[in-house]
């Protein structure tokens, strides 16, 4: 699997786990967060720069997982 591939795999399985937030859990700013670092880690892909692309998505994983462990 090359970079593009995986970040786009990568960017699927973020937007998965977002639609199993409660709606209360969504209004979150940890939440906030990650969606900014998932649009970001899209506008890298386009760009071809997948070293950052790839480390915004996992950061939005990050905090997804965050907020997921809290809730």
């Amino acid at each position: 699997m090359n970079e593009n591939e995986r970040i786009k795999k990568d960017i699927l399985l973020f937007q998965q786990n977002i639609k199993k937030l409660t709606e209360k859990n969504k209004q979150l700013k940890p939440v906030e967060l990650a969606l900014q670092y998932y649009q970001d880690a899209q506008f890298y892909l386009e760009k071809k720069d997948y070293f950052t692309a790839f480390g915004c998505i996992n950061y939005a994983h990050g905090l997804l997982d965050a907020v997921a462990f809290l809730a």
